[in-house]
């Protein structure tokens, strides 16, 4: 790797990323610890040129090559042995070059020189008839920010209000040369059509051929062969076959079922690839009901509730981004009963494996495609470019059955209230984005018939461009104001959508989290370092200010951080309990996010890194799928039953008021019928009979006795509570393999909270625990952690709410 401006030269991995080479020769100091963003910014403003050099013998070259290089980032030129044999321009599109002719026994070099992309993309921007504007989200530190509705990148490469600018560049996918005796694979996709006892499937082959002639084409799956010899002519050439299997096993998603795969196996002339398919009939339901229209998934011909998060980049290092990073991030979602996962606008298309693992644990994809909070060009250059990218993405990804649905961006249409330029021209701009969105919609339907488009996050429906954001009886819903508005918690109650696809509240990374990218005295939430680490404008104000609202103010900075992840997660708690109360008018919740890029304050509930923030560990709980939640109404609680499994189930709840500082007293019983269609009220609690001082907890149980779950209900701001000192105790008991925490406590604690140093989860935490009740915590190791009970026990830190004053 080297750049002819700085002259600098590395050695460099491909696939892989510039930033990593340098560090690796330690040309530049870890980003992201401290303000480095600010001294590594040169990188991105510097062209870099990298190669490889590879042998090939005679039998090598023997017949027509594909040089296929996929995920470029962004603008270059490829040479090959001096030769210049490409340009490519965007990040998603996967170039399959011709190189007949042009590999050579003996030794090759491959050289790739990228150009800067913020410069390609100013001038780009500089030429437009009229301008375009783009958002400003990636500023920090006084950095200028990067015209990128013009290049075809991952948008948060420059920054995002939860993200580092980096910018990027290299290789990420494959670099491969692919021999042909005449023909060469394109793409496999598959439709399915459901019977009562059978699945059809319809499998269409797209194979590019060199020359004219015949191949063989043969698909393999479950037990049947389907072999063809087939005739070709040079280009594209399309082949459809058919396979019924009788008697299927569905494919379900997480908590609903089972997820079995079935293997398909293409060979075109010597040429094999592989995909496993999830076998189920899926149908989004956007009907006229009384309210207005529904908004919801069916499976299987099940109406299955959504559990889930938005899905960012799993790092903005992009050789950081392993299949072992994926899936531990994809477990943990796995783990908290989520089924979904909306993979964002800003962000890019996940590599193969991603998918597959995502069928594997039966986590369902919201697919954006990769638009974000900014108009864009609608120039037939553009357009013709971006129907490529999308073409041969869901001709890549239709196959899996956790891909749900193709979105066409994220708040693009909001966006156009969001600048001067479109708010003064919204006529032109509206126009300009329909030339876009509409080119979108027209290629799911002819590439994937059976998946539903649906315009943008958050939208009305078809054809609709109005301002959603708002509107809660139809389409999805993006409800940001108790963050950006800084409204109390209970305005999430004011709000009923029919699928919240984006809504959040930010806390601060975990402590240790905190040391690995600070120094000591950075340990201050108005430090350089850690506004620095805050992309949201006025972010950390806004976390400290709303603790002042519920909580007594923490004693120390790293009280303060627990105390700013418990109060994410009851932000969050608050809006997912009521949402799901109202079914089945609510049928979908995705909480803005489940990940980081990078360490830093934010939304999402998994530190960077992996680990469980406390909000991860609420959502196993809010995403139980037979609830108990406690909804205020005027002067009555409303204790409602949720069950979202598949069938019907009779509940016993008990419930107790406890004093803060003393005894609990049974207050309620009851028995409920509850059932998949709708949640029912359990029993009703007058506030008037509380004391001053009490809370509810309430357990529910099943007809056999077995605990399904537990909650409680402050009626009032947790400050105004006074708590007793408890004294928590914790003992481990079980072998190393089988580790178990127990807790007790001789007074009510709550947001009872253990940590350890093994990377690894616990069963439960920030739990509440009364007097006389035992509450044991079973531990999994993460990431192939070695554990052993000495380890846990003494790395043991144990804290509740009432420690932090």
């Amino acid at each position: 790797m080297t750049s002819p401006k700085l002259k600098l030269k590395a050695p460099i991995t491909l696939p892989g990323d510039v930033h990593t080479a340098l560090l690796d020769a330690k040309e530049i100091p870890d980003p992201y610890f401290g303000q480095n963003e600010v001294d590594v910014m040169w990188v991105n403003k510097t062209p870099w040129t990298v190669e490889r050099k590879f042998e090939a013998s005679a039998a090598d070259i023997d017949g027509y090559l594909t040089l296929t290089l996929d995920n470029v980032d962004t603008i270059a030129t490829v040479i090959l042995n001096g030769e210049a044999i490409a340009e490519t321009q965007n990040q998603f599109i996967r170039y399959d070059i011709d190189v007949t002719g042009k590999v050579k026994a003996g030794t090759n070099t491959l050289r790739i020189e990228f150009a800067v992309t913020r410069d390609v993309a100013k001038a780009r921007s500089d030429a437009h008839p009229f301008p375009i504007p783009f958002t400003y989200n990636y500023l920090s530190n006084g950095l200028e920010g990067v015209h990128m509705n013009f290049v075809r990148k991952a948008a948060c490469h420059a920054g995002w209000d939860w993200g580092i600018c980096l910018m990027p560049t290299g290789v990420y996918g494959r670099m491969v040369i692919r021999r042909s005796r005449m023909a060469r694979q394109e793409s496999v996709t598959v439709e399915q059509a459901h019977g009562k006892k059978s699945v059809e499937l319809s499998i269409t082959t797209r194979v590019f051929a060199f020359a004219e002639g015949s191949v063989e084409l043969m698909h393999e799956v479950d037990g049947q062969k389907l072999a063809d010899k087939v005739v070709v002519r040079p280009g594209e050439n399309v082949f459809t076959h058919n396979v019924t299997i009788k008697n299927p096993k569905l494919w379900w998603p997480n908590g609903q079922g089972e997820q079995p795969l079935y293997e398909l196996w293409t060979t075109l002339d010597g040429e094999v690839s592989k995909r496993k398919l999830g076998l189920r009939k899926l149908e989004w339901l956007v009907e006229k009901d009384e309210i207005d229209h529904s908004f919801k998934v069916r499976i299987n011909g099940r109406d299955i509730s959504m559990f889930g998060a938005n899905w960012i980049p799993a790092d903005a290092i992009p050789s950081r981004i392993t299949p072992d990073t994926v899936r531990d991030l994809l477990e943990s979602a796995q783990a908290v009963n989520m089924n979904m996962l909306r993979i964002w606008g800003g962000g890019q298309y996940e590599p193969d494996y991603f998918y597959e693992m995502c069928d594997e644990l039966g986590i369902l994809i919201w697919h954006d495609f990769m638009f974000a909070c900014m108009s864009y060009p609608s120039d037939r250059a553009f357009l013709a470019d971006v129907r490529t990218e999308i073409t041969q993405q869901i001709r890549r990804l239709s196959h899996h059955a956790s891909i749900a649905l193709w979105c066409g961006d994220n708040e693009v249409i909001g966006s156009l209230h969001w600048y001067p330029e479109t708010k003064a021209a919204p006529e032109r701009y509206v126009a300009n984005y329909d030339r876009l969105n509409s080119m979108l919609g027209y290629i799911v339907e002819d590439e994937d018939p059976t998946r539903r488009f649906w315009p943008s996050s958050p939208s009305l429906g078809y054809m609709d461009y109005s301002d959603g954001w708002l509107m809660d009886t139809r389409g999805d819903t993006h409800y940001w104001s108790v963050w950006h508005s800084a409204r109390d918690f209970s305005a999430y109650r004011e709000v009923n959508p029919r699928f919240a696809s984006e809504f959040g509240f930010q806390s601060f990374t975990s402590m240790n989290v905190i040391e690995s990218f600070t120094k000591p005295e950075d340990r201050n939430p108005t430090s350089p370092v850690m506004e620095a680490h805050q992309r949201n404008t006025g972010g950390n104000s806004r976390i400290l200010e709303t603790m002042t609202r519920y909580f007594r103010f923490p004693a120390g900075f790293e009280n303060m951080v627990f105390l700013s992840q418990i109060q994410q997660g009851l932000a969050i708690k608050t809006a997912i309990e009521y949402w799901r109360s109202t079914k089945p008018r609510c049928m979908g919740t995705l909480y803005w996010q489940i990940n980081d890029v990078y360490p830093v304050a934010s939304w999402s509930s998994l530190d960077y890194g992996g680990q469980w923030k406390l909000l991860h560990y609420m959502a196993k709980r809010f995403y139980n799928p037979i609830n108990v939640v406690a909804v205020p109404d005027g002067d009555t609680i409303l204790l409602k039953a949720i069950n979202d499994t598949a069938e019907k189930a009779e509940i016993a709840v008990e419930v107790q008021a406890v004093d803060a500082n003393g005894k609990a007293r049974v207050i309620a019983t009851a028995k409920v019928k509850s059932n998949p269609d709708k949640a029912v009220v359990a029993t009703k609690l007058k506030l008037a009979d509380l004391g001053a001082n009490e809370f509810l907890f309430f357990s529910w149980t099943a007809e056999d006795g077995k605990l399904l779950g537990e909650n409680d209900y402050f009626p009032k701001a947790y400050k105004a509570y006074e708590l007793g000192e408890a004294k928590v105790k914790a003992s481990w008991s079980g072998g190393d393999k089988a580790p178990v925490l127990t807790l007790t406590s001789d007074k009510p604690a709550v947001f009872v909270t253990a940590t350890v140093d093994v990377p690894g989860y616990f069963s439960d935490n920030a739990v509440t625990l009364l007097p006389g009740r035992e509450v044991k915590l079973n531990f999994t190791p993460r990431k192939g952690a070695a554990v052993t009970k000495d380890a846990l026990a003494n790395s043991l830190k144990v804290g509740h709410l009432r420690q932090t004053y």
